[in-house]
């Protein structure tokens, strides 16, 4: 029996069914449906994510980049947070977030500047060209999650998006640490 394109060479990831039945031979005891939900949201959060990439390279930024505007637009108006605080909702060490920050602000993205309060306080803070970066990220993304939903109803939608949010609770509030980076990967 030839093997399917889906797996031919070793590099290249089994199908969704081929990696759960590799776990049913392995572990008897799975729940198949279990790990087909599981499997495929990582799947697809995996895909995704390189999706995300593609459009904001275009932009000339990278993933991690367009979290840092992500985090400082969420902030709200004037778009400022100190790199103690961004680091925390990004899951980074805070000498990760002075690395990202520093090159964002040698691209004109933020700007860093000492706390008028507090001389020892750093506040980074968007720039106009940052906020137009997001802007323009936020528009290709908006393109690609419609294509991405295309074939679900907006009932369908809204269910997938009701029960993805429960999931989503779950986790947060079994694993409340699980939002930023574990220990041992820092």
């Amino acid at each position: 029996m030839p093997e399917s394109p889906a797996t031919t060479g070793p590099d290249l990831e089994p199908t969704l069914e081929e990696q759960i039945a590799a776990y049913q031979r392995e572990f008897r005891d799975l729940d198949p449906q279990v790990e087909q939900v599981v499997n495929a949201l990582q799947r697809l959060n995996r895909r995704m994510n390189v999706a995300y990439g593609r459009q904001t390279a275009t932009l000339g930024i990278s993933n991690a980049e367009w979290e840092v505007l992500k985090a400082l637009v969420l902030s709200g108006a004037p778009y400022r947070m100190g790199p103690g605080d961004l680091a925390k909702r990004l899951g980074l060490t805070p000498a990760a977030m002075t690395h990202r920050v520093d090159r964002m602000a040698s691209e004109g993205l933020v700007t860093r500047e000492r706390d008028e309060n507090n001389r020892v306080r750093v506040i980074v803070e968007l720039t106009t060209e940052g906020r137009e970066k997001w802007l323009e990220a936020m528009r290709m993304a908006s393109v690609f999650e419609e294509e991405l939903l295309q074939d679900l109803s907006d009932e369908e939608r809204g269910k997938l998006g009701a029960m993805l949010t429960r999931l989503l609770r779950r986790v947060e509030d079994t694993q409340p640490d699980a939002g930023g980076r574990l220990s041992d990967l820092d």
